[in-house]
């Protein structure tokens, strides 16, 4: 008989805006085989066998955001009753994973897709939900019985900011890529409906509008790169309105010293975004913070080069000189990841860019050689034994 596993989650289909979000939706597909898995999420009801959503609380007009993410988790852990390990995933589901672990005295698992510690621009965003979102995260960390980092960097960042954590809890099991949905596509449907011109040189960045994301950097960086490639910014939803201001004002002074800058906001189909990855020549990903990276995945599994920041866990993923071009950065250790030497990373970074445009075989090279390393090491199959491995060696089986 399969062994009962509750996957608790904030993001689930169809409500998806990151990165967790996506790792949490294809473990679900992969895990199902596996185990008996239940997956409760928050937000609008699904319609998916197995899958509970839970509605934030209304706490008054005031109330913080994470009182809110709170009130929702201890419903969550209500729902976890009967389950036999419980799987969380970021602090907006970890206090229903500590709060199962108590009261039903079963095994918690914690996957770290990133460290509160280590993202303090989200004050911005939280404000005193901040200290809450980050005291939600130490507990569930402190006390799981497994932690699962999704890198050997974000594995050291566990272990460094929370140096109480017994090692032997603490395993690596990588994000993953269906190159089976993500795969070249070379239709033009997407480029044509958001005015891209598929016969000039294309550079993608994908990404939420956020600190950890660099896309200040980028757009700084873009006044140097070669006018004849296009730049198209598919962006996320912005964390706050200061950065979504800093955003627009960038992107607004780069369109009057370039053109050929194309912004696209909100979420992307599956079809246009496989689409715009297969049609770039250059995805760049100019991370601050990044445990991993599954969009640098996604572009390698459409045979695009990627461009990325050699921090975190990008450089498990994009082997350089290789799959594409890693440019270093020396940052600021006080948790915001800023560059040292800002504008040596901009114009590091412009520089690797436009080495890639020069060069389309060499660009193309990589491509193949990106879609070879993620069919060969990532698959979500291989990812969801190990995490079944981890689930056995919490259960003590």
């Amino acid at each position: 008989m399969k062994t009962r596993v509750d996957l608790l989650t904030k993001e689930y289909p169809p409500e998806i805006y990151g990165g967790a979000g996506v790792h949490v939706a294809e473990l679900a597909r992969s895990l199902r085989p596996l185990v008996d898995l239940r997956v409760h999420c928050l937000g609008g009801p699904r319609d998916e066998e197995g899958v509970t959503a839970y509605r934030e609380p209304r706490l008054g007009d005031d109330a913080n955001a994470a009182l809110r993410t709170l009130g929702a988790n201890v419903e969550m852990a209500a729902g976890c009753a009967g389950a036999e390990l419980v799987h969380s995933h970021t602090w907006y589901a970890n206090g229903a994973g500590h709060l199962a672990r108590t009261l039903y005295g079963v095994p918690h698992v914690v996957t770290t897709h990133s460290l509160e510690p280590l993202r303090p621009w989200k004050a911005e965003q939280l404000g005193g939900g901040y200290a809450l979102s980050s005291m939600v995260e130490r507990t569930a960390l402190l006390h799981a019985d497994a932690v699962i980092a999704v890198s050997e960097a974000m594995r050291g960042d566990v272990l460094r900011v929370h140096p109480d954590i017994d090692p032997d809890r603490v395993h690596v099991v990588h994000n993953g890529i269906d190159t089976a949905v993500h795969r070249p596509d070379h239709g033009t449907a997407a480029l044509r409906r958001h005015g891209i011109d598929p016969e000039r040189p294309l550079v993608l960045f994908v990404g939420r509008v956020t600190r950890q994301k660099g896309l200040p950097q980028l757009l700084r960086a873009a006044f140097e790169m070669d006018p004849e490639a296009q730049l198209v910014l598919c962006c996320g939803r912005p964390d706050t309105p200061g950065i979504a201001a800093e955003t627009a004002a960038l992107v607004e002074a780069l369109g009057r010293s370039r053109g050929g800058v194309v912004r696209i906001d909100g979420m992307l189909d599956q079809v246009s975004l496989r689409q715009l990855l297969t049609h770039a020549d250059v995805f760049v990903c100019p991370s601050l913070y990044e445990p991993m990276g599954i969009v640098n995945l996604e572009a390698m599994a459409c045979g695009t080069a990627v461009v990325a920041t050699a921090t975190g866990g990008i450089p498990e993923v994009v082997a350089d000189g290789e799959t594409g071009l890693l440019v270093p950065v020396e940052q600021e250790q006080d948790g915001t990841g800023t560059p040292l030497d800002p504008k040596r990373f901009a114009s590091d970074l412009a520089a690797a860019v436009n080495r890639l445009i020069a060069d389309p075989d060499l660009a193309s090279a990589m491509g193949v050689a990106g879609r070879i390393r993620a069919e060969k090491f990532f698959g979500w199959d291989r990812v969801a034994e190990r995490v079944h491995t981890v689930y056995r060696h919490a259960l003590g089986t």
